[in-house]
């Protein structure tokens, strides 16, 4: 029992740790950068954006019944930035469909980028990110497609027609 409880505590304190190293810092200019949680975008100064976009967005609720069967295996890596105006209606609008879909938080990674798109630890080497907000979805470690900057029809359409395998067609601006 005693080996049992040891290796509990063990676990538990490797994933509370895995879980927490990475986070998002305020830069400079006040933009939030780093890997970025629900809690972080809650507070000042975005909080007066994420919950104003939060509380009114109403997703459709077709499509998010459709994406809780399809959202089972999918990852998803999020850059984003708390100065781009497309991602603090996206930032919010996605948790509150990921949300609804019953999706598991611990599949996705919320990576708020500088000015420049970048941060100081090079998160973003490697996904040739041009565009924020880029969604990049994976199943079984392979990209399957990406949402950038705006929707062809709405954010949970295209997040669902992305990981039903259908070819997403990208809006160009708006």
């Amino acid at each position: 029992m005693k080996k049992i409880l040891f290796l509990f505590i063990v676990t538990y304190t490797i994933t509370s740790y895995a879980q927490e190293k990475a986070t998002a810092t305020k830069n400079i200019s006040g933009d939030l950068v780093g890997i970025a949680h629900k809690k972080d975008f809650k507070q000042q100064p975005y909080s007066n954006w994420f919950i104003k976009n939060y509380d009114t967005y109403k997703p459709d609720k077709k499509s998010i019944s459709k994406l809780k069967r399809k959202l089972k295996n999918v990852k998803i890596k999020a850059f984003v930035a708390t100065w781009c105006k497309l991602s603090k209606k996206d930032i919010p609008h996605s948790y509150k469909i990921l949300e609804q879909a019953d999706f598991d938080f611990n599949n996705i990674e919320f990576i708020t980028l500088n000015r420049g798109k970048k941060t100081p630890d090079n998160l973003q080497k490697n996904f040739n990110i041009k565009s924020v907000p880029t969604f990049i979805f994976y199943k079984k470690g392979k990209e399957i497609g990406r949402y950038i900057e705006f929707p062809h029809q709405n954010l949970e359409k295209d997040f669902l027609t992305i990981v039903s395998g259908k070819k997403h067609k990208q809006n160009k601006k708006k």
